[in-house]
């Protein structure tokens, strides 16, 4: 039989809130099971790139990286967000290990090729190296990954959290009964944006589809539920989208998707 693991994108507002941080990552530290966790940091990096002089561009919720502000992108997610969470959870008592996926070749991209759109120093995802991974949870510890890869060619490139969250579900489900959560401020998919209790309890592809259609979806949900439903249909056990509650009680309200 194959042990659980749970593996955590945290993003959005509890980022942003230390209050909120500190308490996801008390309960994050507090799951008995092998765990990993995921985070980005997109606010902290455009408002320092900002402070620069530097725009930021998104298209679909999708950020547009530029040689300048890949700089920063890898500063505040590969270094100050990554160092502070990683010395949150020592605090906890839990052995985390920050990581982008270029430490010990962990997860391997290519730059994302022109088509409509050029946007710039952003990677797509080519290999998990689950050998180090499981090395790491063999050992207890937690690896906590940025959204910061590489190409093996000495080029770091930004990398979509969410998507990094649901490869490493996918390649770790060969070997772990894997449950992919993604955390942030809302308790769920919504169908209204404005009514925080309007949440999707289940949502199913077909409905997906239909509610893009109608915009009811939209944005920055575009891709994180493309990457929810590509992970259950290669192999994840589990998707489920809510708040950092569900992470200390699994009966609050969420949206779990299924294929």
């Amino acid at each position: 039989m194959k042990k659980q693991l749970y593996i955590i994108k945290i993003g959005g507002n509890c980022i942003d809130n230390p209050n909120e941080l500190d308490t996801f990552l008390e309960n994050f530290a507090a799951l008995s099971v092998p765990k990993i966790l995921i985070h980005g940091g997109g606010k902290i990096a455009t408002q320092i790139s900002q402070k620069l002089g530097i725009i930021s561009k998104l298209v679909e919720g999708r950020r547009i990286t530029s040689k300048e502000e890949l700089e920063v992108v890898t500063m505040v997610y590969a270094g100050l967000i990554n160092k502070k969470i990683v010395s949150n959870l020592q605090s906890k008592n839990c052995n985390a290990l920050g990581l982008s996926g270029a430490d010990a070749n962990s997860i391997l991209s290519k730059k994302r090729p022109v088509k409509t759109i050029d946007y710039g120093f952003v990677g797509d995802i080519e290999k998990i190296n689950t050998e180090i991974i499981d090395v790491l949870l063999q050992k207890n510890i937690t690896p906590v990954f940025s959204a910061i890869t590489h190409d093996k060619n000495g080029t770091l490139l930004n990398t979509n959290a969410d998507t990094i969250a649901s490869s490493l579900a996918v390649a770790l489900s060969q070997d772990y009964e894997t449950t992919l959560i993604y955390c942030f401020e809302k308790k769920g998919v919504l169908r209204d944006t404005e009514d925080e209790n309007s949440i999707i309890s289940t949502l199913k592809f077909q409905e997906y589809q239909e509610l893009k259609e109608q915009e009811i979806i939209y944005q920055g949900m575009i891709p994180k539920l493309d990457n929810c439903f590509d992970a259950l249909q290669k192999g994840v056990q589990k998707v489920i989208i809510s708040n950092i509650d569900f992470i200390k009680n699994t009966d609050s309200e969420h949206t779990e998707i299924l294929s």
